[in-house]
């Protein structure tokens, strides 16, 4: 271990520092690396599909990267910049070797290696002119200690007429080519669970005697455990290999790819070929089970278990208790009245929370099935529809200031509630609680919702719905119960005013929604906002006061409604830019913006970080920042013991943040981490709960062995 810290030392004095050969030619040389741009041709002919390489020479010991590199590292980078028409294919890599360093286990190249792309020369080529190839590589190489390195290279290559002899090219291409991983021979299984994956490879009889040694290399990082040894037996026709997942293990029905490298005896030795492997595993475990770096085992029965726990805290959460206050308000006006009436009220709120928690899991199901990365309050992330919940608060609010009423109102507490049910009313106040449910993540939900966005579709309903059971459920036992209604205090002047009141959370609402759209959609979409609300206003003020006249004036009114609405609602959707930059905010001194290079470039150092992920829509995450982790003893904390506060804005879309998220088992933020001093230590890193206290946080920073014990 202090082997490993000592590298770290040197490393975090040298990652600093890359070295940079600039060239014109086709090759470029650093102090450890030398770099060509070789081709499979010595001339094009239009329309051609040729293969171009980057062959690195390294020097002894020290080595470059795979597109994995492993526990630790960067994987090498080629922008090929082309003549117009022309294209580059996927980086072909090589079977890699494993690379240690005490406990670290990288995946990379030794001595030399070529990087292959194809690359599509266009029709349009003159004979004659030249075909120019630039590319700008990029790489990580590393002894005991690592060197971020960049070259640009050059090739031309004439442009010849068909027919004429293109050349051989350079033999370094078919070098590479043989050096690719292969089809694989063998029919190859997998089967896993929590604690174990296993491939079996069957009618590897004739080849059993001279096998030698088995190792998988997982293209992706997290599927399996890098540094964990990896066990292989042969029975008969049939090779089996054990491996560990990793921090980021395999999900169900999800395919793992990667390069299965076999060494056997050759007639000159010791051989080793790739081969590749893309496989869907399968579970053998009883039930569904699902393991998450940072998580706990989570079984179908615990998950859903957690989301009704996690909708019943909802309620208390400060996005949902207005509208839950208000629903209070009108039973217990319903007190007075029919009790069926009252449990009709209560199971029309339940049926319109459940639909509304439905269709978000059917949207959730579709937008999953195009292959996005999508979390809880994904829809939050679109400026349009921050513009639309907010005149839908604004709306809400007017209606409790008395501005307007229409029959039992949005939020169920107009006046003719004494004439008539007032179902559709109910309906749609559970409605409104789902919409301004979703900025809010309560303790619980997080394990749930991560493991039911990676659950087929049946599954992922199942737990919506369980969590919209919860939600659901104090106003639910307040309605059916009678007994409980008692304690409720009786009807009177007071309700009026409380629910005017009540009116002015809204307002706040709406005020929020406008500073998120504004960190969205820029300043612009400020002003296109107001004016919706003006014009939002304009219609339920005259709408109010014209449907209490004649016929020619209810019509009139209805319509200079509908246009006003229109107008609002239109404006909304052509005036906000989707597309435009957001508002830039000043940094506060005590963090900086989390990026994964970062994050990579601290934690190889060695030094402590402290992960934020936050939105500018999720109400949690801003109590937390403001009762925890803006406090002046949180921030000292922080700077006594030299720990980096990374903060990710998950505001806008942002899939390096969404992946980051789904490898801790989250399907949205907010999500905390610490990470302990010690370069690419990942066991001990602790993930704090979801609400924040100031002596949770500097627990977990001071004494992160014990904060992780009491998860």
């Amino acid at each position: 271990m202090f082997l490993l810290r000592t590298l770290t030392s040197v490393f975090a004095l040298t990652a600093l520092f890359g070295s940079v050969a600039q060239a014109s030619s086709f090759e470029a040389a650093t102090e450890q690396v030398k770099a060509q741009l070789v081709a499979s041709v010595d001339a094009v002919h239009p329309g051609d599909e040729i293969l171009v390489g980057v062959h690195q020479q390294i020097i002894p010991h020290w080595h470059t990267y795979w597109r994995n590199p492993g526990d630790s590292g960067l994987a090498t980078t080629i922008d090929y910049q082309l003549p117009d028409g022309a294209t580059a294919g996927e980086i072909q890599w090589p079977t890699p070797s494993r690379i240690t360093l005490g406990p670290i286990v990288n995946y990379g190249y030794e001595n030399e290696v070529t990087l292959l792309n194809k690359i599509k020369v266009p029709r349009e080529s003159a004979a004659g002119s030249v075909f120019t190839i630039n590319a700008k590589v990029k790489w990580l190489v590393c002894e005991e200690l690592c060197i971020p390195q960049k070259v640009e290279l050059t090739l031309d290559l004439p442009v010849v007429a068909a027919g004429v002899d293109a050349g051989q090219g350079s033999p370094l291409i078919e070098q590479a080519r043989a050096s690719l991983p292969a089809v694989s021979p063998w029919p190859i299984s997998l089967a896993y669970n929590k604690d174990l994956l296993s491939f079996q490879i069957a009618d590897v009889k004739g080849q059993s005697a001279t096998i030698k040694n088995v190792w998988f290399y997982p293209a992706e990082w997290g599927k399996v455990n890098h540094g964990a040894e990896q066990n292989w037996q042969l029975s008969g026709d049939k090779l089996e290999l054990q491996l560990k997942p990793g921090e980021a293990p395999l999900t169900k029905d999800e395919t793992l790819t990667g390069v299965l490298a076999v060494t056997e005896d050759g007639a000159n030795g010791l051989v080793t070929r790739g081969y590749v492997v893309k496989v869907t595993g399968k579970e053998v475990v009883t039930g569904i089970s699902l393991i998450k770096a940072g998580e706990p085992n989570v079984v179908l029965t615990t998950a859903l278990f957690l989301a009704f726990l996690g909708g019943i805290i909802l309620n208390l959460m400060p996005c949902v208790f207005p509208v839950l206050s208000i629903k209070a308000l009108s039973l217990i006006k319903h007190a007075q009245h029919d009790p069926r009436q009252t449990r009709l009220q209560g199971l029309a709120y339940t049926l319109g929370i459940l639909v509304s928690f439905g269709l978000l899991g059917g949207v959730l199901i579709t937008v999953k099935a195009t292959g996005a990365e999508i979390g809880w309050g994904f829809q939050f992330q679109s400026p349009l529809f921050v513009l639309a919940v907010a005149y839908l608060m604004f709306a809400v609010g007017l209606s409790l200031s008395g501005v307007f009423s229409i029959g039992g109102s949005i939020a169920g507490v107009g006046s003719s509630l004494a004439e008539r049910p007032g179902y559709s009313g109910s309906f749609f106040t559970g409605v409104l609680a789902t919409i301004v449910a979703t900025p809010c993540t309560a303790p619980f939900m997080g394990a749930a919702l991560g493991f039911a966005l990676t659950q087929p579709p049946v599954v992922l309903l199942a737990v919506f719905f369980f969590l919209g059971l919860g939600l659901a459920l104090p106003y639910l036992l307040l309605s059916q119960w009678p007994y409980l209604q008692r304690f409720l205090p009786k009807p009177g002047v007071w309700m009026d005013r409380l629910k005017q009141g009540l009116a002015f959370p809204m307002y706040g609402a709406a005020v929020w929604l406008v500073w998120v759209l504004a960190q969205q959609a820029g300043v612009n979409a400020v002003a296109v906002a107001l004016g919706g609300m003006v014009v939002i206003a304009f219609a339920a003020w005259v709408y109010e006061f014209t449907k209490y006249g004649g016929n020619v004036a209810q019509r009139t009114g209805a319509v200079v409604t509908v246009l006003a609405l229109g107008v609002a609602l239109v404006g909304g959707y052509v005036g906000v830019d989707t597309h435009a930059a957001p508002l830039k905010t000043e940094l506060a001194e005590n963090y900086e913006p989390y990026s994964a290079e970062r994050l990579f470039e601290l934690r190889s150092q060695g030094k402590p970080v402290f992960l934020n992920m936050t939105a500018a829509w999720c109400i949690s995450c801003l109590v937390n920042e403001k009762v925890a982790l803006s406090q002046p003893s949180v921030i000292e904390t922080f700077k006594r013991g030299g720990i980096n506060y990374l903060k990710g804005d998950w505001t806008n879309r942002d899939p390096e943040i969404t992946k980051l998220l789904a490898e801790f088992g989250r399907s949205g933020v907010p999500l905390y981490v610490f990470y302990p001093a010690g370069a690419g230590n990942s066991s001990n890193r602790v993930v704090l709960p979801q609400l924040l206290t100031p002596e949770i946080v500097t627990q977990a920073v001071t004494t992160p062995t014990v904060a992780a014990s009491l998860r």
